[in-house]
């Protein structure tokens, strides 16, 4: 089991073309820690952010009757991959990994699986 500043490392580290990474708790928008970014990219500023859009899927999820749980949530720019991957497990809930990726850089499917790894190795 890895903690939160573990998990921060093997984002940056171990993923890619990472730019930044957090580790967020959407229930208060508040990052409970951030590695990397820079004053373009604001981790805290994109922690709150963020939380509002797992909060607008999940309220979705509900309206449509959908039953499935989120396992990730991409967005896309033109330079930029920002991966919101949910955290599962009994310690996990109301969590979510935020990862920044250079797209020239960085593998997608790679930093999925990554991700996906370093979420059932946290322990909060």
């Amino acid at each position: 089991m890895a903690s939160v500043e573990v998990s921060l490392k093997e984002m940056m580290a171990g993923i890619e073309g990472a730019m930044g990474a957090a580790v967020v708790d959407y229930t208060s928008g508040m990052a409970l820690g951030t590695l990397g970014g820079s004053k373009t990219l604001d981790l805290t500023v994109a922690a709150a952010g963020n939380t509002d859009v797992i909060r607008a899927k999940v309220r979705t999820m509900e309206q449509l009757g959908l039953k499935g749980q989120i396992e990730d949530i991409l967005i896309t720019l033109d330079s930029q991959y920002h991966l919101i991957r949910l955290i599962t497990g009994r310690d996990g809930n109301g969590l979510f990994l935020y990862l920044v990726l250079d797209k020239a850089r960085s593998n997608l499917a790679m930093a999925r699986h990554q991700l996906k790894r370093v979420e059932a190795q946290i322990e909060i």
